[in-house]
């Protein structure tokens, strides 16, 4: 088993690899661990001391507690894991703060958090509009969390698909079939003259993946599906996309080694 880099977009925080030689079993054991497990965080709970906008409480909580924040996971503790057993303390807790009475649109660039490292990630992200002489005024308490347990706690989105084998003979498609595959994707169906080739890494990053496959198919390509994986990781902003993988790496290998010593 080894992995094969496909693709690393750090302005849209996309990671695509390739895992090979392995199952279906061990794939989703990797995507189950990066939405699921990998804790990042978000906001738990809402102290409201003014807030005269049109929406009530509640709604501005829920904004606030899907709103991604930039997590450092070498400085915060899940709350059941802390020294201070889930009570509340700098190492578990991140506070931050919104006061503001300007008129108009509030976005997350008006709250300031207690931690420069750790803020939400989107400063132009809408809160609430406020019309003249009304306020909003509260503070809010982030933690860590999973994405098992919510999904505001979930770092981004991680799926995967086989590796397709393709046997296609393009040399007896019909000129209009060679047009009708370009139209798809011109990326992936490259026509050279009267020849048509299939650039197979461009296919894997298609977002007309499953159109090219279908197409491909009706024109008589035999489509097998072998044993490797290719994998698209999209963070939602509170860790870049290898910062989700290898955390789920390590907590893999722990819980693994965790279940070594009771089996033994």
């Amino acid at each position: 088993m080894k992995i094969e880099n496909l693709n690393l977009d750090k302005k849209n925080n996309k990671l695509s690899f390739i895992l090979k030689d392995s199952t279906e079993a061990f794939a989703n054991v990797i995507r189950c661990f990066a939405m699921d497990e990998v804790p990042v965080l978000a906001i738990e709970e809402v102290e409201f001391h003014d807030n005269s906008s049109a929406l009530y409480d509640e709604i501005v909580a829920h904004r606030l507690g899907l709103m991604p924040i930039k997590t450092d996971l070498k400085s915060y503790d899940l709350p059941e894991e802390c020294s201070c057993k889930g009570a509340g303390c700098a190492k578990c807790q991140l506070k931050i703060i919104l006061k503001t009475g300007k008129r108009g649109i509030v976005t997350a660039s008006d709250a300031q958090s207690k931690d420069p490292k750790c803020k939400f990630v989107y400063p132009d992200m809408p809160v609430v509009k406020l019309l003249a002489k009304q306020k909003l005024e509260l503070v809010a308490t982030a933690v860590l969390g999973q994405g098992k347990n919510h999904a505001k706690y979930s770092p981004g989105l991680v799926f995967y698909k086989h590796e397709p084998s393709i046997k296609f003979d393009a040399s007896k498609l019909k000129n209009e079939d060679k047009q009708a595959l370009v139209r798809i994707d011109k990326n992936v169906f490259q026509l050279a003259g009267n020849k048509i080739k299939i650039n197979h890494e461009a296919l894997l990053q298609s977002l007309n993946y499953e159109a090219c496959i279908e197409s491909l198919e009706k024109l008589g390509a035999q489509i097998e599906n072998i044993n490797n994986f290719v994998f698209h990781v999209e963070s939602w902003g509170q860790l870049d996309p290898k910062q989700i993988l290898d955390t789920a790496a390590d907590m893999l290998i722990n819980r693994l080694d965790e279940l070594a010593k009771l089996l033994k």
